[in-house]
Formats: C-alpha cells, sequence, structure tokens
C-alpha cells in the first residue's frame, strides 16, 4: 500500500491505526482541484445560504476524481448538516459544510493522535479537542487529520508509521514542516481550511514552501487543549495553534471566528480577550510603520529571497508607507537560548516515545535528541532568567525605534527561510521563524511572489560565510533549479496582536 503521507490522503486499512476517515475512493482530478482552489469560504457559504449545493454533494466531490463518495465520517456529518438545513430552513454556523482538515496533533474522537510515533498508534482518542468542538459548532466538516514528522520537532514531514510527505509541485522537494501534511492537503486543493501548530516555524515554514497563507498567533489566544504535543510539560517556548488558508479572507474569517467562540470559558490556561474589530479595522486603513529584516544576522537569504522581500519594500515606500531598518542584534542570544530550551531533557522524552513502539529515529530526530546532556534545575532557571532578560530587551528595542516622522513601529516584515522548498533533508535553518516563538510574537506568512533565475546574483557568491549553516545554506542554492518556486514572507506583531497582523496583511495583499 503507497504511503499514506506521499498522498496526503488514503484508505486506512484495518490493521492500520485510524487517524483520519476511510476513503472509498480516489481523490481530486486537476480539474476538481482547479475548481475548488478558486472557490473562498465567504463564496462558499453563500451558495450554500441559497441552496445553490448540498453539503454531502460537495464534501462527495473534494474526496474523489469521479466525484462519487467521500470519507465515510465526514459523509455523515454533511447529511446531518444538510438535514439540519432542510428541516430549519437556515445554516447551522458560518462555517456550515465547509470542508476542514486538521494535523494529526488534534484529538478526533475515534480516531488516533500519533505524532508520527508508531508506539501512539491504536489508541483512538475518547474526546474532540476544543478546537475540533468549535468547528464543528460552527458547521465545518473534519474530513481527515494530515501527516507530520516523528516527534514534531523538525522542518520537514516524515515518520516511520506513515512515511514520507512530498510538495505538491514537485515529489522530490519538501513541503516543509511540522504541519507539511496539512500545507499539501491544502496547496492541492483537498481541503479548504487548514489548522496546524507552530512551536519553532510549524505553520510558517510550510505555507511559505506552498504558496498559502498561515497565522502563528501567541500562545494562549487560541486552545491547544486536546492537542497532543511533545515535549509535553515543558513551558519554555510554548507552541501555539493556529490556522492555515488559500486566501488572506479565510484565515482571517477563521481566526475571527474562533475567537468569537469565545475558548477561554472552557480552557482556564487562555485570556479572557475577545476579538476586537476596531483594532483590526484600524490597520486595515492607517498608514504603517515597517520595521525591515532581511537578515537575521547569522543566515543569508538565497537572492530570490532578497529580491522578493526588496520588491515589497518599495511598493510599501511607493504607497506612502514607513520602512525601517530593523536590529538584528539580539537574534544570535535568541537562538542559543532557544537551543538550551531543546536540549534541557537530553532528549528523554522523544527517546522514550520512540522506544516504546520499538521504531527508528529519523535521522534528524536522532540528531536532535543527541544534542547534548540534561540540566540540572539550577541551570534550567539561568535559561529562565536570560530568556525574561532577553524578551524585555527585544520590547525596549522595538519601543525605543522611530520612523523619519517619529512614529513607533507598526509591524515587522522578515523572510520565512533563507530559501524556497528544497530537496528532502535539506532543511535545517529555522532561526527566521523561531525567533518570534521565543518571543511569542504574532506572525503571519503569506505568499509574496516567486522566485526567479534571472536577476544578479555573483554578490550572493562573494558572501563570506558567518558559520557552517550559513556555508551549507550558500551551497544549496541552485538559482535554475528553484525558479518559480514559492517565497512567502512574514508580518510580526507583538504579543496578542492578531488584529493588528491581520489587518497589516490586508494593506500589504493589494500591494502584491
Amino acid at each position: 500500500m503507497e504511503k499514506w503521507g506521499q498522498s496526503c490522503g488514503g484508505e486506512c486499512e484495518k490493521k492500520q491505526p485510524r487517524v483520519f476517515p476511510r476513503a472509498s475512493h480516489p481523490p481530486l482530478s486537476s480539474k476538481s482541484t482547479r475548481r475548488i482552489d478558486t472557490f473562498r469560504v465567504s463564496r462558499l457559504y453563500s451558495a450554500i445560504s441559497a441552496s445553490d449545493t448540498k453539503t454531502c454533494t460537495r464534501i462527495s466531490r473534494l474526496g474523489h476524481r469521479d466525484g462519487k463518495i467521500c470519507f465515510d465520517d465526514a459523509l455523515e456529518q454533511a447529511r446531518k448538516l444538510d438535514g439540519f438545513q432542510q428541516e430549519h430552513g437556515q445554516l447551522l454556523g458560518p462555517l456550515h459544510g465547509v470542508p476542514v482538515t486538521v494535523k494529526d496533533q488534534f484529538n478526533i474522537t475515534g480516531l488516533d493522535s500519533t505524532l508520527g510515533y508508531i508506539g501512539k498508534a491504536f489508541a483512538p482518542a475518547e474526546n474532540d479537542a476544543l478546537l475540533i468542538q468549535t468547528l464543528k459548532k460552527l458547521g465545518a466538516v473534519i474530513i481527515a487529520k494530515t501527516n507530520l514528522p516523528q516527534s514534531i520537532m523538525w522542518c520537514e514531514t516524515d515518520n516511520p508509521l506513515w512515511g514520507l510527505t512530498t510538495h505538491p509541485g514537485d515529489p522530490k522537494l519538501t513541503p516543509g514542516g511540522s504541519s507539511g501534511g496539512e500545507a499539501a492537503m491544502l496547496a492541492t486543493g483537498g481541503s479548504m481550511i487548514g489548522w496546524g501548530t507552530d512551536i519553532g516555524g510549524s505553520i510558517r515554514i510550510p505555507c511559505h514552501m506552498n504558496g498559502l497563507w498561515g497565522l502563528k498567533p501567541s500562545s494562549g489566544r487560541l486552545s491547544y487543549r486536546g492537542v497532543e504535543v511533545t515535549l509535553e510539560g515543558q513551558q519554555h517556548i510554548p507552541s501555539a495553534v493556529g490556522p492555515m488558508a488559500k486566501t488572506l479572507n479565510s484565515l482571517k474569517l477563521v481566526t475571527k471566528l474562533a475567537i468569537q467562540a469565545e475558548p477561554w470559558t472552557m480552557d482556564p490556561q487562555l485570556p479572557p480577550l475577545p476579538w476586537r474589530e476596531d483594532l483590526f479595522q484600524n490597520f486595515v486603513t492607517r498608514r504603517l510603520v515597517i520595521g525591515s529584516m532581511l537578515d537575521d544576522g547569522m543566515v543569508k537569504v538565497h537572492p530570490p529571497v532578497e529580491r522578493v522581500f526588496r520588491n515589497l519594500v518599495a511598493k510599501l515606500e511607493a504607497a506612502g508607507h514607513e520602512v525601517i531598518e530593523w536590529d538584528s542584534s539580539l537574534n544570535s542570544s535568541i537562538i542559543d537560548i532557544m537551543d538550551g530550551y531543546y536540549a534541557a531533557d537530553g532528549g528523554e522524552d522523544i527517546r522514550r516515545a520512540v522506544a516504546a513502539g520499538g521504531e527508528p529515529f529519523i535521522p534528524q530526530i536522532e540528531a536532535f535528541v543527541n544534542r547534548g546532556k540534561p540540566i540540572s534545575a539550577f541551570e534550567y532557571w539561568q535559561l529562565n532568567k536570560r530568556k525574561v532578560a532577553t524578551q524585555q530587551a527585544y520590547h525596549d528595542m522595538w519601543d525605543s525605534k522611530r520612523s523619519t516622522s517619529g512614529r513607533s513601529v507598526d509591524v515587522l516584515l522578515v523572510p520565512t527561510m533563507p530559501h524556497t522548498a528544497v530537496p528532502h533533508g535539506s532543511c535545517r535553518w529555522t532561526g527566521y521563524t523561531k525567533i518570534f516563538n521565543f518571543l511569542d510574537y504574532t506572525a503571519l506568512v503569506f505568499p509574496a511572489g516567486s522566485a526567479s533565475k534571472d536577476g544578479d546574483d555573483r554578490y550572493f557568491w562573494d558572501h563570506i560565510p558567518r558559520n557552517e549553516t550559513d556555508a551549507w545554506n550558500q551551497q544549496l542554492y541552485d538559482p535554475v533549479a528553484m525558479d518559480g518556486r514559492c517565497v512567502g514572507l512574514q508580518i510580526i506583531g507583538r504579543r496578542f496582536e492578531e488584529e493588528k497582523v491581520l489587518g497589516a496583511a490586508q494593506q500589504i495583499h493589494t500591494l502584491l
């Protein structure tokens, strides 16, 4: 049987762990995929409201080349939604009938949440995650769970249980990770909305590589209740739940709906912070001050990424926004502290999970767990002290920055990765994303353009690498092979500034 990770969908045999609903037929044709790709959530909602399409029919088309039966569980959900609409003459909620997929981590009753571990198979969840409950109340149809790397802690997507997930545009390339299965599903039109998690770039990196929109909120803005995670119990670098989509409108809609469901009333870990429409609207219309950080000071971006970045900066300035150079001097300290945290248990958590299933390590995860010995409680406290001091220093730096007109910085513009999608096993540097997990800042990734082999890149080869990873990244550059690949950039806001970032994204989107 073909590995599910390679096709982003497939049939669960009786002897396999059930992590997503069974399908009776193959996935979409390319013609159907194109039709779905251009059908935004808002348009789908309008069509359902007008009874132009039935939910069960639409879900069937999402699941098959021949337009027949889809995943059995999804069909059952869809029939119930059609029955509700017929009986009550209205939709169940604003996501009525919208096909949604979620990363493997999200608990769904009766399905496994494996985290890519063999040892976690055959242990179906007894309850839905809080976000899954919310999505169902809004009318969404959960059609599949998607692949992720062994342990989650890698920026590609491969594990011994489900295998390798490949890039929809080229099977020789990675779609990124750790929400790589989700990105591949969305990019091929298999879903309209996806949900992932992000502890170091796991939403943003796959979106960058697949031309998608993604949002990493600050931890605590959306609920993690019922979402399984590796290194559970560590609080130093919290993971965040966030949406992924083909369009900004869809991303903003589902973020707003998830917050308006008031998850803090059911999850005591969340602050009672409602959706602030006035803040969103303000950032849709105001002239922005944007901090520009093209280089993180450690690994230089490839020329196509730089060209896309500089082109957007020029458009922003031409539109009347102010762009100022951003200071990257704290980044190396942030990376050093984060690496200390990631190795704090000496790899024990992941090592035990791998041993429980008697499975082999993926090479990158084996290297990850062998990065160092466990540290003492006292050493851990010292890391915490360094973290707080560095977070304060970054906060103070942001406050101190002023544009030429004397205004403070609204958001940052930052690359997502130093390169485009790359061959399997080539992802190494996540410094452009994980610094904002350390700061717990809001981060949105958007498709800003595509790589081009044209242009003067001689300066890049004249660059003297600053470290081993910088040298590796320089040799990875292949302008001809990378031609046409997606380039995503990040918009960064401070803690709990999701409305600001989404509003700024709407302005920037008009310039693309």
